[in-house]
């Protein structure tokens, strides 16, 4: 299961310019499933502080903690923390003690 920001028949898919994601394994894989890569400039952190915080909030709350049995059950753990808890439950600070999801509705 993969989503990302939707760019019509694409999706975009944000990391830094580790050796994983330049190589060309994983450039034909994105090609194959219509992902366009977007990476940050090399030794600018800034680009990709967005996501590092949130990998590091998943990994810290939620995938240091579980353990999956199957495949499909990783899916769905992954999918329960992103789109339920992170966006619906899990308030921020940056939105002033709001989810994600109420600071949208709000505004």
């Amino acid at each position: 299961m993969f989503e990302g920001k939707n760019l019509g028949t694409k999706k975009e898919l944000q990391t830094d310019q580790g050796s994983q994601y330049t190589s060309k394994d994983f450039n034909e894989f994105c090609e194959k499933k219509h992902i366009q890569q977007s990476m940050s400039k090399a030794g600018c952190p800034y680009d990709n502080a967005v996501m590092e915080r949130f990998y590091n909030t998943f990994k810290n709350e939620y995938l240091n903690i579980h353990r999956f049995k199957t495949n499909e059950a990783l899916d769905q753990g992954v999918y329960d923390f992103v789109y339920i808890k992170y966006n619906y439950i899990r308030p921020h600070r940056y939105n002033g003690g709001l989810t994600p999801y109420a600071a949208r509705c709000a505004a």
